[in-house]
Formats: C-alpha cells, sequence, structure tokens
C-alpha cells in the first residue's frame, strides 16, 4: 500500500533580513508562530503527519516554545536535523564554512524521517493559505513516477507575495499550455513601486517591470521520495563545481535541482494555481501586517482562537 503524503517543513534558517530566529516568533493571540498556523491547516487538507527539519543549535529554543505548543497538535510530528557535516561520502567540507549547504541539502538530512513517503515541502516561517495545502495533498496523494518523475509546486500571484517594507527574492515561473513548468528564473531583488511591481539585475541601474498576476514559486514544493536519490547523487557535483569556486556561500537550492531535472528531461512539475494570500515576515515591519491579517481570519471563523485548544 502506498504511503499517505506527509508535509516536510524547513526551519533550520535565520533571517538574516528580519534580525531573528522568524520560525519561534508569535504572531497569534495565543503566542503561536507562522509554522502553527501551517500545521493547522495542512492537516484540515488531509496531512497526518510531519516532519520539521532545525538545526542543533536552535533545539533548545525551539522545543521549549514551538515543539512544547505542538505537543497537541494531532498531526504525529518527527524532527530532523540539518548540519554542516551530514554530506555524503567523499565530500570534504572547507575549514571556513560555518553554515549548512541549503534547502535541497535540507531535506536530504530528513531521509530518515521522510521515510520513503510523498512529501510537499515548505517553509516554517511563510503562510501559505488553506488552498494551497488542499491543492498539493490532493496531487500528492495520486503521484506516480512513469518514465520522468512526478512532482509539482503551488504558484503563487506574485502581487500577493511582495511587501512594502524592501526588495524580495523570487522564482519568476513560465508554464506551459497544460501548466507544467519549464522554468523558474530566481531574482533576487524584486520590489513594488509606485506604478507596479519591477526587478533589477544589475544593482538598480535598471529595471524591468513583470506583472502582478505572474506566477511564482514560494518554495512550496510536492515530490515523490525519489528526489532524494537524485539530491545525493548530485552533491559530488555540487561540491566540485559550486563549493570550490564560492567554498563560504554556495548552497544547494531546491528550485535548482528541479531546473536541473527540468532540462534533462527527467521530471515534470505540475504548477497547482492559488489565489490566496501569501503572508511572511521577510523584515520585522512586516509583522504587523501577519498578526492583524491572522487575527481578522480567526474573527472570521478561519481559525478557532487558540489552535491547540
Amino acid at each position: 500500500m502506498a504511503k499517505k503524503p506527509i508535509l516536510v517543513v524547513m526551519a533550520a534558517g535565520m533571517g538574516s533580513r528580519y534580525g531573528g530566529l522568524k520560525q519561534i516568533d508569535p504572531v497569534g493571540s495565543h503566542g503561536e508562530a507562522i509554522l502553527d498556523y501551517s500545521l493547522f491547516d495542512a492537516h484540515e487538507a488531509g496531512f497526518e503527519s510531519a516532519v520539521i527539519i532545525i538545526k542543533e543549535a536552535i533545539r533548545k529554543d525551539f522545543m521549549e516554545t514551538v515543539g512544547k505548543r505542538l505537543e497537541k497538535c494531532p498531526m504525529e510530528i518527527r524532527y530532523a536535523y540539518q548540519e554542516l557535516d551530514k554530506i555524503p561520502a567523499g565530500c570534504a567540507i572547507p575549514a571556513e564554512r560555518t553554515k549548512p549547504w541549503g534547502t535541497s541539502h535540507a531535506i536530504l538530512c530528513a531521509r530518515e524521517a521522510i521515510d520513503g513517503a510523498p512529501f510537499a515541502v515548505i517553509n516554517a516561517d511563510d503562510y501559505y493559505g488553506k488552498q494551497a495545502y488542499r491543492e498539493i495533498y490532493r496531487y500528492l496523494c495520486t503521484a506516480q513516477d512513469g518514465e520522468k518523475a512526478d512532482y509539482c509546486m503551488v504558484g503563487y500571484q506574485l502581487g500577493k507575495t511582495v511587501t512594502d517594507n524592501g526588495s524580495v527574492a523570487r522564482g519568476i515561473c513560465t508554464t506551459d499550455e497544460n501548466e507544467y513548468l519549464t522554468n523558474v528564473v530566481e531574482r533576487t531583488r524584486i520590489e513594488k513601486y509606485a506604478g507596479g511591481i519591477h526587478f533589477t539585475t544589475d544593482d538598480g541601474a535598471t529595471w524591468e517591470d513583470v506583472a502582478a498576476e505572474t506566477p511564482v514559486s514560494m518554495n512550496m514544493w510536492g515530490f515523490t521520495p525519489g528526489i532524494l536519490d537524485t539530491i545525493a547523487v548530485d552533491f559530488p557535483r555540487f561540491f566540485r563545481e559550486e563549493v570550490a569556486q564560492n567554498p563560504v556561500k554556495a548552497e544547494m537550492y531546491l528550485p535548482g535541482t528541479v531546473g536541473r531535472m527540468l532540462q534533462e528531461d527527467t521530471a515534470t512539475v505540475k504548477v497547482l494555481r492559488t489565489a490566496d494570500q501569501w503572508y511572511g515576515v521577510t523584515y520585522a515591519a512586516d509583522k504587523p501586517m501577519v498578526v492583524a491579517a491572522l487575527k481578522a481570519m480567526t474573527q472570521e471563523g478561519k481559525y478557532p482562537d487558540g489552535l491547540w485548544g
């Protein structure tokens, strides 16, 4: 019998632009973090288990806050740890390296906890909305690899993911007529302005407008378990080509892994559209808006006043 889809939550990163550990920052009236709302929505959509990826360095703080609350969560919660030295044999860690190896590495570190199930991946500090979980759970229940791997991602409207408080990085998506992903281009400086939304690739010397309806990736992916084999096999190449060039900062990102598979024609990625508003705390000034939005949704009855009773 095929295993039921599980949720994988990436919570190992620190928020450099935000200035703190966003994963445990309260946004709900009872001290809930965004992660609590994500797990609530995921369970409502059908997910019964979740794997939360953290680092040993934040384990104590995480368990005393979020972890303690999640003891009342109806989902089975497993933990995995992303650490610098959790890499395939034959890859030597540069002496000056201090941080792990990116989001592809994060899910590879969770391989044992994922235990051969299809899985959705999210960021711990992003609010994705209820529709996204329903769509991705439904897809993963029937996802089956054939000649190519059968993946999916949730596509958001760019205009519903930007902030008034600074620039953001987004994966701009291109799809074919059947809503399959053909390309993702990472734009690292996208900003709102009076006339719309634009991005720059030359540090502001020139700007290019982009429509608010453009689909973007917010790192909500759906995978069959074989992607973990792909990442493990690709890791030596990553070390040879990318870590050798940038030993301190090179990272192996999920969009890059998926992009390589698309180029090699070894995977398909169905883009699941959502009209939901995405919320996140990229900057500290974003937090009041997120708190207000969740309070309003609670008053509308979308969430109980106190997620876990």
